[in-house]
């Protein structure tokens, strides 16, 4: 019996026949709702008989294999004793192959439609017609054919045969990975405690195709946890891709690491890892135009020997492995891995590739989507990650940089920009004393103004390169795109910086569109040690009344490591009284306990200030420091001087929330106790006071929501730097009297709760 191929004509036809670079120089950002708006417009053209977005499907065997393959076209048509496939394609500029008879993929995919319509109605003949639309004189050029069933059934049995190699190879490697799938025994010689029971809960909510909210203890092993179930529920027929979604690049190694172990254990799976284009781009700068990138000319005529290339001898596709092949066949290495996403098995990747509607993968359709699983790794980082996705900003230099640079050079730019930055100046009169106000609604003027100034920019980017008002024109274009969503969530404000004025649709509450732009997966799964309290992360997030939530106990002894609460206070108010305190505190520690510290501070100005007073006093201590902006090879070597075996101490000082203090994994003496400086608190702001305000209106603990759950969320990602494994001992002190207070203690893990008030001041018998 053969195997079915499911595809759909575009990918099938898209597969065989696209060809050029490419080019990221202006397109119109309406040019997707112009091809929609012409496409309506020539459909309601047509007769009675007449019929437009028809569904067709047809099987077509080939060796071992059978295509099962699908697709809409735009219109079937009928004239006299004609029958026409009609395919309507948008353009905004003129190209030569329009001119010189069409794009042979578009002849390709109303070729295909009319080889299923011909072959199911048993026609010996039938008409193709390509109708090309300029967007903006709506001008329309025709193409039509004659075509033969003969001639239809050996052009779609060539494209099959085209696509045949790669099909085979995908379909081979499924065989492949389902079997191994299932026979996959964990990788490790037995589960830790807890993580036997995670591992059940997430196979079981993918089974129920339900939604998980799991609160797991760093240490415990969350991501071989998750990824172990959703491979046998692959195996199991449940899924066929899975995406693991994390917010550092520290987390995406650590999957990586949990693919490789699985592998050695005879796990079959291809796995990909997505790196930002600024990141992984060859160039020294990131222009996607053919003229400037090599890897960027000829993109689509040399992807798929790219494609069957990297899938026939790898199967780890990290960023090194992406780039090898890259340079192999001269293609984009981001590009390459936006197009290996569509085929591969699991995906390591930034939250942004599903949440974020500006950058999502759109290609995955709603029928692959109902097989796929969401793996959101440290998922309390989602929660401003969301607000930011979510939010979008103008502000008034903006528009007076257009004006200067656009005078006397473009009329409509110049009084677009204009216009804008009076209506800014406006809004800063009516508001004279205030430097931060909310703004009750956008007025249709704005709005208006900002269409307009699209409009303008449209014309001018359309022919000439400008930077600064591409910039603004994506800038102006996603505040637009925001202002549709404004609802309860959201709150409008402006703020103040010197002469300028900036003003922001905030999103205050992201679960809605979390919720909406997660909708048709199989299963989401949020998981983190610090989902702590486990309903706030549910309701900030998305979830729903029926979701599963789990919280597993940590693995962990509380005699491994010794807590002391240091009751300074760390106010801002206080901070220049109790800095030596601190200082002290510090120097207690490491006299009576050698070893390797993290210090952490909720500010890099606080951390600086204590810094410099521990270096007045002691001079002859080693220590390394968290600098703003470091490169990913500086941050290796501020890892890497935590060694183990050390018979010198060595402080690390570095900030709460920052990289150091999440998925930072320093094993066994390589670390020796953190130390944490304050409970964390968001610095008092306005747009915190906005959530606060927000939260307190639907009856909950605003300030809690606003400042306390995300402070304390980074004492406890901090404080989990320690202990990794059952053989870890150490110590954390905490400084702020804060932690001896009910709000904050209730936030803690058990094992933090057997504390003593005061400072270490004699050495203990056991150390890490």
């Amino acid at each position: 019996m053969s195997e079915a191929i499911h595809i759909s004509v575009r990918t099938l036809v898209e597969h065989v026949f696209k060809s050029g670079s490419i080019d990221s120089r202006f397109r119109s950002q309406s040019t997707l709702l112009d091809g929609t708006r012409i496409h309506q417009k020539i459909q309601k053209t047509y007769q009675e008989a007449d019929q437009k977005e028809v569904y067709f499907r047809a099987e077509v065997p080939f060796e071992e294999l059978s295509f099962i393959i699908d697709g809409r076209c735009d219109g079937l048509l009928f004239r006299g004793d004609e029958v026409i496939i009609e395919e309507i394609k948008s353009f905004s500029k003129m190209s030569e192959q329009i001119q010189n008879g069409g794009y042979p993929v578009h002849w390709a995919q109303a070729k295909m439609y009319a080889y299923m319509y011909a072959k199911d109605k048993v026609l010996e003949e039938i008409f193709v017609q390509l109708t090309y639309v300029h967007v903006e004189t709506e001008v329309k050029t025709y193409y039509k054919k004659k075509c033969q069933i003969s001639e239809l059934e050996a052009f779609v049995g060539k494209i099959i045969e085209d696509y045949a190699p790669y099909a085979k190879l995908l379909h081979e490697h499924r065989e492949k990975r389902n079997g191994s799938c299932k026979e996959l025994a964990f990788p490790f010689d037995s589960y830790r405690e807890g993580q036997r029971k995670l591992a059940g809960v997430v196979y079981k909510t993918i089974l129920d195709e339900k939604n998980l909210f799991a609160k797991a203890p760093t240490g415990i092993g969350k991501t071989i946890s998750t990824l172990f179930p959703s491979v046998k529920a692959i195996g199991e027929g449940l899924l066929n891709r899975v995406f693991y979604l994390t917010a550092k690049t520290i987390t995406r190694t650590t999957a990586e690491e949990a693919f490789k172990k699985m592998r050695s254990s005879g796990l079959c799976i291809n796995t990909l890892t997505i790196t930002a284009k600024d990141k992984v781009c060859f160039k020294e700068e990131t222009v996607c135009q053919k003229d400037y990138c090599e890897f960027a000319n000829g993109y689509y005529d040399r992807i798929n020997d790219a494609i069957h290339d990297i899938l026939t001898n790898e199967t780890g596709m990290t960023r090194e492995v992406i780039e090898i092949y890259a340079r192999k066949h001269t293609v984009c290495p981001f590009e390459f891995s936006i197009d290996l996403a569509y085929t591969v098995d699991c995906i390591i990747c930034d939250y942004n590739y599903i949440f974020d509607p500006r950058v999502s993968l759109k290609r995955l359709f709603e029928e692959q989507k109902k097989q796929t699983a969401l793996l959101v790794d440290e998922a309390h980082n989602l929660v401003d990650r969301g607000r930011e996705m979510f939010s979008a900003t103008l502000n008034k230099e903006l528009f007076l940089q257009l004006k200067k640079d656009f005078k006397g050079v473009n009329k409509a730019i110049y009084e677009s920009a204009t216009k804008l930055n009076a209506w800014f100046i406006s809004l800063k009169k009516e508001n004279l004393d205030k430097y931060e106000f909310t703004i009750d609604h956008l007025d249709e003027e704005l709005i208006e103004q900002l269409i307009q100034f699209i409009e303008s920019a449209e014309q001018v980017l359309q022919t000439e390169t400008s930077q600064t008002l591409l910039e603004a024109y994506f800038v102006v274009n996603n505040f637009l795109k925001i202002t549709e969503l404004l609802d309860e969530h959201y709150v409008v404000y402006a703020e103040k910086i010197k002469n300028n004025l900036l003003v922001k649709l905030f999103c205050i509450d992201p679960s809605k569109l979390l919720k909406q732009m997660g909708k048709g997966y199989r299963s989401k799964l949020f998981f983190s040690a610090t989902l702590s309290p486990l309903s706030y992360y549910q309701e900030i997030l998305g979830g729903q009344d029926d979701d599963y939530a789990i919280s597993i106990p940590s693995p962990f002894s509380s005699d491994q490591v010794d807590v002391f609460i240091n009751p300074l206070s760390t106010r801002y108010r206080d901070r220049e009284q109790t800095k030596r305190s601190i200082v002290s505190s510090i120097q207690a520690l490491i006299k009576n306990r050698h070893g390797n510290y993290f210090i952490f501070f909720p500010s890099y100005q606080y951390l600086l200030t204590v810094y410099d007073q521990f270096k007045q006093q002691d001079q002859e201590t080693n220590t390394i420091i968290q600098a703003s902006g470091m490169t990913e090879t500086e941050r290796e070597a501020f890892l890497a001087a935590f060694k183990p075996n050390q018979t010198e101490t060595l402080l690390g000082f570095a900030v709460l929330g920052g990289i150091f203090s999440e998925g930072v994994d320093l094993i066994g003496d390589r670390l020796s106790g953190v130390v944490v400086v304050g409970v964390g608190l968001p610095q008092l702001c306005f747009e915190r006071n906005l959530i606060k305000d927000h939260f307190i209106k639907k009856n909950k603990n605003g300030y809690d929501y606003a400042y306390v759950y995300p402070g304390m969320n980074k004492v406890l990602q901090a404080g989990g730097r320690l202990i990794r494994s059952e053989e870890d001992h150490g110590t954390i002190i905490l400084i702020d009297d804060r932690f001896l207070e009910r709000q904050y203690q209730m936030l803690m893990p058990l094992e933090w709760q057997q504390y003593t008030v005061g400072s270490p001041q004699t050495p203990l018998l056991k150390g890490k």
